[in-house]
């Protein structure tokens, strides 16, 4: 399985991963600036968000899927010089499974998860949507 990736139906269903995880990625950032809010303070600007997103300790569990949609970026990135194998596809959706798991008992993003799972059904409905995806291409 370690041939070059170029049907379309793969690499339909590898953007189709990337989009589920952008609108989890999404309810989650949404999810996590109205937990905020509510223990720290409002946010003043778009921009000091943004600042908060990339500096703050609050932010920094969700990092992993951000690093996660980065990758499954470069990897459907036909410029590439590596083209995608099928083991490097295998191998994306593999991590994506690893990651997409909540733990009660856990810590990072196991444990925020599971938080942001419990606190807000928009997490709930855009986890669902990805866990769908990725489990049908294992």
């Amino acid at each position: 399985m370690n041939e070059a990736i170029s049907t379309p139906d793969f690499q339909r269903q590898l953007t189709e991963l990337r989009a589920a995880l952008l609108a989890l990625h999404k309810a989650l950032v949404d999810s996590e600036r109205v937990s905020y809010e509510q223990n720290i303070g409002t946010i003043p600007s778009a921009n000091h968000f943004l600042k908060l997103l990339t500096d703050d300790p609050w932010f920094a569990w969700l990092h992993p899927l951000s690093q996660l949609i980065v990758a499954l970026d470069e990897a459907l990135d036909a410029k590439t010089k590596t083209p995608l194998t099928g083991d490097a596809a295998a191998a994306l959706v593999k991590r994506t499974g690893e990651l997409l798991v909540a733990s009660e008992t856990g810590e990072g993003f196991a444990r925020h998860y599971f938080d942001a799972l419990q606190r807000d059904p928009d997490v709930v409905m855009a986890h669902a949507a990805a866990a769908q995806i990725f489990r049908a291409r294992r």
